[in-house]
């Protein structure tokens, strides 16, 4: 089973893959986090990103294939993988059909206004890149990571007036994403508004279905 997840940013896709994850025994890959290990760790792949990134370029589609499908060479699992920010594209997915199959995309669909709310509330930490929420998943102690306890920073992204533009420039780049799944049948639409174990349970069975 592998799977795409889709839904714009801070709509909670990346809370629901880490619990679908260990729910259904499958490999969560987070594009973001395999993007900063590439670049972390000085691979080939990532210093070539990191060149995009330092310049406030976007990474090109092909790099971020090629990080991607070396990341799954290195992590086979007979039960299948969850992809979280990839693809963003349709250009991305054809490529991603080159190497391996689909079998659902879950399409996170929600409010704008549930969206910015959600995404100027996330904290992260900066040492390990957990992600936290202010009132949805907040840390143990105000302002501080319960796993190494480094203090948590908001992203300069995630502030409101940033996040309005990402929405739009989300909807404009994933609706023929939407259309390409559509077209094949493998798309199913998830309310993400519920609280996160309300929205679990939709995915569980429309995976299971």
């Amino acid at each position: 089973m592998n799977v795409v997840l889709l839904g714009p940013p801070g709509i909670g896709k990346g809370t629901a893959a880490r619990l679908l994850s260990e729910r259904l025994g499958l490999l969560h890959v987070s594009t973001g986090d395999v993007l900063r290990a590439n670049i972390k760790q000085n691979t080939e792949l990532g210093m070539k990103a990191k060149e995009f990134v330092d310049s406030g370029r976007l990474v090109p589609d092909e790099l971020v294939t090629q990080m991607v499908k070396s990341h799954l060479n290195m992590n086979k699992t007979d039960k299948g993988y969850l992809l979280d920010g990839y693809p963003r594209t349709v250009a991305q997915a054809t490529a991603l059909e080159s190497f391996s199959g689909i079998s659902h995309m879950l399409n996170f669909l929600a409010s704008k206004k549930t969206a910015v709310e959600r995404l100027a509330g996330r904290r992260t930490c900066p040492k390990c890149n957990k992600v936290y929420h202010l009132r949805h998943v907040p840390p143990e102690k105000e302002n501080v990571c319960d796993e190494c306890g480094t203090e948590l920073y908001q992203r300069s992204d995630e502030t409101p007036s940033v996040i309005v533009d990402r929405l739009r420039v989300y909807e404009e780049e994933t609706m023929p994403l939407v259309d390409f799944y559509r077209n094949k049948g493998l798309l199913t639409e998830i309310d993400a508004s519920p609280p996160i174990p309300a929205v679990l349970e939709q995915c569980v069975k429309a995976l299971e279905g």
